[in-house]
């Protein structure tokens, strides 16, 4: 037995990931201090002591969600070896991790805090720092396949990066709303259909045809 007043020992990763399952359910506004540290098994002077303040284990929260689940990003967008095949990992990889049982769907980057009060508009501007940063990585990854030759040069590559981080984060929505794995992937078919055709040509000229399987 503990001598008094030591505080309580705990699993802090197995506590993390509990605080990190009930933000990514309900918002950073909408988890209470109490759906906290039920969800985590201790009280709050633990939580404070261990992580600081609701701000603080947010931001560590998201590190673990990005540890432990936001890895397709970045492995489609360094690995793959086309451009196209790398979009093509990023989307599709993530849209089965959204709909996966065990946790939440879609992505805590993009729902924990899709809306916050004055107060917390910080939180907000952590997560599309985030979102923001993605998007750059994308960006890079085109530009890349131009530099590589599967892009053509005349491809306006911001203009094809905004159009599939939109698809990207669209989707997360979609599976917040219990779309089905199959429909995600429909759209993530169309959106493929629209890439330049043989990697290239005219910038305002995109492939309508599907994608070969």
């Amino acid at each position: 037995m503990s001598p008094r007043g030591r505080p309580r020992a705990f699993d802090r990763e197995h506590v993390l990931n509990q605080a990190m399952l009930v933000f990514w359910e309900r918002g950073y506004d909408g988890a209470s201090l109490a759906e906290l540290t039920e969800a985590m098994g201790i009280k709050p002077p633990s939580l404070y002591a261990a992580f600081g303040d609701k701000e603080a284990l947010f931001r560590e929260a998201i590190e673990h969600y990005q540890s432990a689940y936001g890895r397709h990003t970045m492995r489609a967008l360094t690995e793959e070896p086309t451009a196209r095949a790398a979009v093509e990992a990023m989307l599709r990889d993530n849209a089965c991790a959204y709909v996966e049982p065990g946790h939440p769907k879609g992505c805590m980057v993009v729902l924990a805090a899709t809306n916050c009060t004055p107060a917390n508009a910080s939180v907000w501007k952590f997560l599309a720092a985030s979102r923001d940063e993605v998007r750059q990585q994308l960006h890079e990854r085109l530009r890349r396949g131009v530099e590589e030759g599967d892009l053509a040069a005349t491809v306006d590559i911001d203009a094809l990066s905004a159009l599939y981080a939109t698809v990207f984060y669209g989707l997360t929505m979609q599976a917040r709303d219990g779309v089905s794995l199959d429909s995600l992937m429909t759209v993530i078919d169309l959106a493929l259909s629209m890439w330049p055709e043989n990697g290239g040509g005219a910038a305002s000229t995109m492939d309508t045809a599907p994608s070969a399987p």
